[in-house]
């Protein structure tokens, strides 16, 4: 059963939350795939149960068509926070920052994507969300120039820095605390 670690492979004490995950943010990927830029942050959730070690081997469905991964940067949450009104507040709340899969069943999205459903059943399964161990922020939320790269059999796959996206970290989490609160232990 997945549990937040810290980098030295320490337990966080903190529950293991939802995930709340943010989609279109990066310019280059919405212009990858065609589609149009948001002009709100594109929220949608993932639960505890699809998150488990990044380190750990992966356990994809069988028969579902391809399964594509993008890295992305992951949040822990220390602290609740509900209606932010400023980026010290979120920044506050925050336990530490790491790395997360975001696994997507394309075959199975796009299906829903044309009936105009929710993605839940491609991107909320049982192990959806592969999650590194965290490293704390000690109050200092420095996340707007963080390199992340994803290499996969001695292949970079993908490279980013967060100062590539269009929202930054700390109002992304203002503008979700508008719609969702954040329990500690959410990512």
């Amino acid at each position: 059963m997945y549990q937040h670690t810290t980098l030295a492979g320490e337990r966080i004490d903190l529950p293991v939350g939802k995930v709340v995950c943010v989609g279109r943010n990066y310019l280059d990927h919405i212009q990858e795939l065609n589609n149009e830029i948001p002009a709100e942050p594109l929220l949608f959730m993932k639960p505890a149960t699809a998150l488990c070690e990044i380190s750990k081997p992966l356990v994809i469905p069988a028969g579902m068509g391809e399964c594509h991964n993008e890295l992305e940067v992951a949040l822990l949450v220390a602290k609740p926070l509900r209606h932010c009104s400023s980026e010290q507040t979120a920044a506050d709340a925050l336990y530490g920052v790491g790395v997360a899969l975001d696994l997507t069943l394309r075959d199975v999205q796009q299906k829903l994507k044309d009936k105009g459903q929710p993605w839940e059943r491609a991107k909320a399964f049982d192990g959806a969300c592969p999650v590194s161990s965290f490293t704390p922020l000690g109050g200092s939320a420095e996340l707007d120039n963080l390199d992340f790269s994803l290499t996969i059999n001695g292949e970079v796959r993908q490279q980013g820095n967060t100062k590539m996206m269009m929202r930054d970290a700390l109002s992304l989490l203002c503008a979700i605390s508008e719609v969702f609160t954040l329990q500690p232990g959410d990512i």
